[in-house]
């Protein structure tokens, strides 16, 4: 939602698409979801549908993410790790790792960077990016 305020203005999108892939932390109905996600964070930015975004039932649209941008930037090996005291066994590349990765798709529809979910929304790295995507 920080980014989405803070660049909005100038042309960039925040879309935001739930999934329950991930240790089943989004077990709502979709209306749930949104409803959540507004009182709780103040999304005003899309939301779509609840679909699986990784595995072979994955919406289309992120085989071509994950097939085009296969590699993440950030921090994986930490939370990959950490995955192991809790019993999960991690996705492996160039599958989505977990809740709240982050893809930066410039204006001509082409990804031009993907992020780790560690990738916080201030993270330097991130911010430049999607500077240079809006300079564009």
């Amino acid at each position: 939602e920080q980014l989405h305020r803070h660049y909005k203005d100038r042309g960039f999108e925040v879309l935001g698409f739930p999934a329950n892939d991930f240790g089943a932390q989004e077990p709502g109905t979709n209306d749930e979801i949104v409803e959540f996600c507004s009182a709780s964070y103040g999304v005003d930015f899309p939301l779509f549908s609840k679909a699986d975004v990784t595995g072979p039932g994955k919406q289309p649209l992120y085989e071509a993410l994950t097939r085009t941008m296969p590699e993440k930037r950030g921090d994986t090996a930490t939370m990959r790790e950490g995955f192991k005291g809790y019993g999960i066994t991690p996705t492996e590349d160039p599958e989505v790792l977990w809740n709240f990765e982050k893809f930066v798709i410039a204006r001509d529809g082409t990804v031009a960077a993907r992020f780790a979910p560690t990738t916080t929304p201030d993270d330097p790295e991130l911010i430049a990016a999607i500077e240079t995507e809006l300079a564009k």
